[in-house]
């Protein structure tokens, strides 16, 4: 059999484009049949995108792996816009038909393109492969409940006819088979609340349902209901082949002057063994001055010593990265770095696998992002929820609530570019809520979260369920060559 060759098309936002990375290298290193093809579109914020692509072209572990970077595309439509997405993959599709020829072109008798593998946000794509008569898989970074929750809400509104959108500020609990239990509209994520925003969202749902099949970053232990619901949703072949990480943050903190990650883990060193919160919230976390405050007087008061990453949100209508605070002394309690200085320590960007797997920390407060909550797993680090944007209020209900893995903060905070809570959360709720997590050792939680740590280990090694659904994944990109 010839070899295969496989176009990968991700988005090109860090958490997707890492994701998918770290999956093809799943594929290359299990079969040598197989190669890989990346095509790297430009959004025209910076978003990390090169210096992760550049690192890792540099490294051992590019072998079968290559980026073929595509020309910056002119875009009248504001990236805030619902339907900036759908606009920018649009434009890139001649450049991806343009870098598929050229590929093809190259191919000789001993290998063939076996198809296409995109990202979720990336499904207008598969009529490009549809185009060329190569078959479209979907990798999709988020939740299997999370698929689930598109392919329901798509079937309700072009089924049923339920305007989605009514759900905004609705109260209202809603039946899911995704899960065991009722959904509240307020975890719903934002792009399904504007009506600009819900149709091109759904759109993917339903190019979804019509390919080959459904790679997914997660594993059968972590979510047996939601990946056991899917089936009865219209769904192609899934193939959970999760968790899958990357857990190397090497080019990272060079990118970042790698100094700070070892005085951070210098730090960590000294701390008592799992004494510490850290306090993370993600590439695009940040939060206004009067939040920042609350947290720090909760922290102060909560009396355990914590690892606070801090970012300086983007100026006022701006879509660019939280940055590092030149001085965090300008938005914190006056005399807080002071009192604290026995106990805490507040950075600006941190090594977040690395201060995970750290013995030291003792719980994470998180925005819940997906594959945050994979690594706080991985790593056997119970979590507080205080979800920001995209899927998070989901996944922290999924967390809190349906598995039982986390506590509360909040499941419902909202700080995204389409809405953001006109609330503070507290100071009382925030020390609450770590102190929940610090101090409920032994409880059936951190037994959980210890248990799914084992297996997320486990389910990757030969005969583990994710290493099955790869083999198969494996077995059916060559089996459906064309």
């Amino acid at each position: 059999m010839a070899n295969a060759e496989l176009v990968l098309v991700p988005t090109p936002v860090t958490g997707h484009l890492v994701s998918m990375v770290e999956m093809a290298k799943l594929l290359v290193d299990r079969d040598p049949r197989l190669s890989i093809t990346i095509l790297i579109m430009k959004l025209p914020i910076d978003s990390e995108v090169d210096s992760y692509t550049s690192s890792f072209a540099a490294s051992m572990a590019a072998a079968r792996i290559r980026f073929i970077h595509l020309p910056h595309v002119n875009l009248d439509t504001k990236i805030s816009s619902g339907s900036f997405l759908t606009d920018f993959m649009e434009n890139y599709k001649p450049h991806i038909k343009r870098a598929v020829a050229d590929l093809t072109n190259s191919a000789t008798s001993t290998w063939r393109l076996a198809g296409f593998v995109i990202d979720m946000f990336c499904t207008t794509m598969i009529e490009l492969a549809d185009e060329i008569g190569v078959p479209s898989y979907v990798y999709f970074t988020s939740s299997a409940a999370f698929l689930g929750l598109m392919l329901h809400l798509q079937s309700l509104q072009d089924e049923q006819h339920v305007d989605i959108t009514e759900f905004k500020n609705s109260v209202a609990e809603l039946d899911f088979p995704s899960f065991a239990h009722p959904l509240p509209a307020k975890v719903l994520p934002s792009v399904v609340l504007f009506k600009e925003e819900v149709q091109p969202f759904l759109e993917h749902a339903k190019r979804i349902r019509a390919i080959k099949g459904i790679i997914i970053n997660t594993f059968d232990e972590l979510e047996p209901h939601a990946l056991g619901s899917l089936a009865g949703l219209g769904t192609p072949m899934v193939y959970p082949v999760g968790p899958i990480l990357n857990l190397n943050e090497e080019a990272k903190t060079k990118a970042d002057g790698g100094g700070r990650g070892d005085d951070i883990m210098a730090w960590l060193n000294e701390q008592p063994p799992s004494s510490v919160v850290f306090l993370c919230f993600g590439s695009r976390g940040s939060f206004r001055e009067d939040q920042v405050k609350e947290i720090a007087y909760a922290l102060e008061r909560s009396g355990h010593r914590f690892l606070w990453s801090l970012r300086q949100p983007p100026s006022k209508g701006k879509y660019d990265l939280p940055r590092d605070y030149t001085d965090p002394m300008e938005v914190l309690p006056e005399g807080f770095l002071d009192r604290t200085a026995s106990v805490g320590k507040v950075i600006g960007w941190a090594p977040q696998a690395a201060v995970l797997a750290h013995p030291a920390i003792g719980g994470f407060v998180s925005h819940c992002g997906w594959n945050s909550t994979l690594e706080s797993i991985w790593f056997g680090v119970a979590v507080a929820t205080w979800p920001l944007y995209a899927e998070q209020q989901f996944n922290a209900f999924e967390l809190v609530v349906e598995l039982g893995l986390a506590v509360e903060i909040r499941m419902d905070y909202r700080r995204d570019f389409r809405m953001e809570s006109d609330f503070v959360v507290t100071v009382d709720e925030i020390e609450g809520g770590i102190k929940k997590l610090m101090e409920d050792v032994g409880s059936e939680r951190r037994k959980k979260v210890k248990e799914l740590s084992e297996k997320s280990r486990k389910v990757l090694i030969e005969g583990g369920s994710s290493y099955l659904a790869l083999g198969r994944l494996i077995e059916d990109i060559l089996n459906n060559m064309p």
